[in-house]
């Protein structure tokens, strides 16, 4: 079994971007720009923020949060939005979900420019994935497909499944390995016979936020099998897959934490490199 290490990994592609982003300084005379927007004081949300931050200082972007009370109204935050949409010095930023229940997501989510919605969950990002088109991909499962290249996974021909249907994970997920030339299935937890097409698996990848939803004896021997899950037990995170045992089973494993978490992040950033230069080399 090997361990697909996203923290190790993320840190090798970081020192990769920071010679990137001294490059880009050196060439425009400044360096890209991420702003991160929070409503409220939601523990995981502020500790996604803070690794951000962090990354952000590692790989030299220049990165801003912009907190607000959580009982900001959706006009409140939309105005945020606009006025961020309209920064030249902002390449991207993004609206730290999940929102006070009094906020509708996608109307803040689709207010974002495209082309600085570097979470890329905007409808507009989504086409352009669904289609094959140059858009920001969402973090989580660019980040995993980072990993997996890093690794030298090999994707054609290889019969994926993914457990999980959100338009964060799951769905675009699903494009990306299918774009890559795997033959891919979508599941999740209702799915009847779940272990019918997880036993079949030459890669797959759970997001449902369900503690230990896969076992040992739901994964084909020498599977590569990607835990996106976090959950909290007894103060201890965990994933959706039983690591221990399916350790013994699979040929490459991510460990929780430190597999796609750090990644995640990574591919954000990655995101407002891209989204830096795809608006300097339009205006040069």
């Amino acid at each position: 079994m090997n361990l697909l290490n996203g923290r190790k990994t993320a840190r090798l592609l970081e020192e990769n971007l920071k010679v990137r982003v001294e490059e880009l300084k050196e060439k425009y005379g400044r360096v890209p720009k991420l702003v991160v927007v929070i409503v409220g004081n939601n523990p995981a949300s502020l500790s996604y923020v803070r690794s951000k931050e962090k990354a952000s200082r590692r790989v030299g972007i220049n990165g801003e949060t912009i907190r607000l009370d959580e009982h900001t109204t959706q006009a409140e935050l939309l105005e945020v939005v606009y006025r961020l949409n309209c920064d030249l010095e902002v390449d991207g930023f993004i609206v730290q979900l999940p929102l006070p229940k009094h906020i509708d997501e996608n109307i803040i989510l689709n207010a974002i420019d495209s082309k600085k919605d570097v979470d890329g969950l905007s409808l507009l990002n989504a086409g352009k994935l669904m289609n094959r088109q140059k858009g920001l991909v969402p973090a989580t499962p660019k980040g995993i497909m980072m990993l997996l290249e890093h690794y030298n996974v090999e994707f054609r021909g290889k019969y994926a499944v993914v457990v999980g249907r959100s338009n964060i994970v799951g769905c675009p997920m699903a494009k990306l390995l299918t774009n890559a030339d795997a033959t891919v299935t979508i599941a999740h937890r209702y799915t009847t016979d779940l272990a019918y097409f997880t036993k079949q698996a030459d890669i797959l990848v759970v997001a449902t936020g369900v503690v230990n939803l896969i076992t040992k004896e739901m994964v084909k021997k020498g599977a590569i099998v990607v835990d996106v899950g976090i959950n909290r037990v007894n103060g201890k995170i965990v994933g959706d897959v039983d690591f221990e045992n399916v350790k013994e089973v699979a040929s490459m494993i991510t460990p929780v934490p430190g597999g796609v978490g750090p990644m995640t992040i990574s591919a954000l950033i990655h995101n407002v490199v891209e989204a830096f230069l795809e608006s300097h080399e339009k205006t040069v």
